[in-house]
């Protein structure tokens, strides 16, 4: 059997790789090769992220004022805060279906992921930099955090 393609009906074939996003369409039959190649989404960088820092607690301050007689009465929370090292999607886990990194209660050493942050469809593990157990978790599975938001306290 042989497959003859007019010059409208390649057209036609290249039409619908550009239409279908394909990176490539290859027809080989005998002697004969057609090769059509769609547009190349552009290669994209992993981003190089710098070192996670962990930082006390008594010098950090929430995004609300409060009043100084309010500050004196609260306690302050012991341990290292877990930030955000990028804008991006929390997830606790690897997958759906996957139990998450860390729960409260957990015990992590130093290089133990913690957490992911989904930033531009790369999935960027968080790994912790000091052993201690996770005290709180401070964001919901799935939700979105910037650059520098506390994400978790491990004392």
């Amino acid at each position: 059997m042989s497959i003859e393609l007019s010059f409208e009906q390649i057209l036609e074939l290249m039409n619908l790789v550009a239409e279908k996003d394909l990176g490539e369409f290859v027809l080989e039959q005998d002697d004969m090769r057609i090769k059509i190649e769609g547009r190349k989404a552009p290669k994209i960088a992993q981003p190089v992220l710098p070192p996670l820092s962990a930082v006390p607690l008594e010098g950090m301050t929430s995004g609300l004022k409060k009043s100084s007689e309010a500050e004196a009465a609260s306690p302050v929370a012991k341990g290292n805060v877990v930030k955000s090292p990028i804008v991006g999607t929390f997830y606790s886990a690897a997958a759906p279906d996957k139990p998450p990194y860390v729960q409260v209660g957990s015990q992590v050493k130093n290089g133990d992921v913690l957490f992911i942050v989904e930033s531009m469809k790369l999935m960027n593990e968080v790994q912790s930099e000091f052993s201690g157990t996770v005290e709180e978790i401070l964001v919901q599975n799935g939700q979105p955090v910037e650059f520098g938001q506390p994400i978790m306290r491990i004392v």
